[in-house]
């Protein structure tokens, strides 16, 4: 379903709102690069690092028209486009990237296409989350377990490397719970667009942190590699992939 519409009166769609990002490509297939720009409201003034109504503009290379795509989530820090061919259809599409600002770090992703002018939402970062569901046990033996529900997969994580007074408020003196305890694996964190077979069509990859008994408290990271089948970005072979920061020497 498309959510885009022409701007019917261009001065004043742009009042008071500033230029964020900007980029050129063709995304509606016609060859001739269109330029696609983000433009919000800064409530703390031109200096401000916040913006909201960040809205999706297009100007069409070819006719000059200019089309709008409007965000369900559209306000945060730094917001960024990327454009790249997602689906093999011979045009551009469309990656907006918008930082939360919050201590958890989250993300608002959204990949549209604009092929022959008509917007279509390819990837949403709520229905990801919604989609890919997560368990995240404390285990005797300093060891949590990460359980991707969604994809049937099991990652354990030792933490013995935590520290002692880490451990202590969690563990017995012979490595056992002293009480059921579990973490969370956090919405999407970042998105980022991977040509991994260099053939000119990007996959996305995901990363989402793996929060143990506060939310400051990282073990490790789930990482999702998605690629488009026609219909929706899926986790390539079924997998998913657990990182763990290091540590010291």
């Amino acid at each position: 379903m498309s959510n885009s519409h022409k701007t019917r009166k261009p001065n004043s769609f742009f009042q008071n709102k500033y230029l964020l990002d900007t980029k050129l490509g063709d995304v509606n297939g016609d060859k001739i690069p269109d330029k696609v720009s983000l433009y919000g409201n800064k409530p703390d003034g031109p200096e401000g690092i916040f913006a909201d109504n960040i809205t999706v503009v297009i100007r069409d290379g070819k006719t000059k028209n200019l089309y709008t795509i409007l965000l369900k989530i559209n306000s945060g820090y730094n917001p960024t486009i990327f454009l790249g061919n997602f689906t093999s259809d011979k045009a551009n599409d469309i990656l907006i990237s918008i930082d939360s600002g919050g201590s958890g770090g989250y993300g608002f992703f959204y990949v549209y296409s604009f092929l022959n002018n008509q917007t279509q939402k390819l990837f949403d970062f709520e229905l990801f989350n919604d989609y890919y569901l997560y368990d995240v046990i404390y285990k005797d033996n300093y060891q949590v377990e990460v359980i991707s529900k969604t994809l049937n997969k099991k990652f354990t994580i030792d933490i013995r490397n935590k520290g002692d007074s880490y451990l202590m408020q969690i563990y017995n003196e012979n490595g056992t719970l002293k009480s059921p305890i579990c973490g969370q694996v956090s919405a999407i964190n970042e998105l980022y667009p991977i040509d991994f077979q260099r053939n000119g069509v990007y996959d996305l990859y995901s990363i989402q942190r793996i929060i143990g008994i506060y939310n400051a408290d990282t073990l490790g990271f789930v990482q999702t590699h998605l690629r488009w089948n026609g219909q929706r970005f899926v986790a390539v072979n079924l997998n998913q992939f657990v990182a763990i920061p290091g540590t010291n020497l």
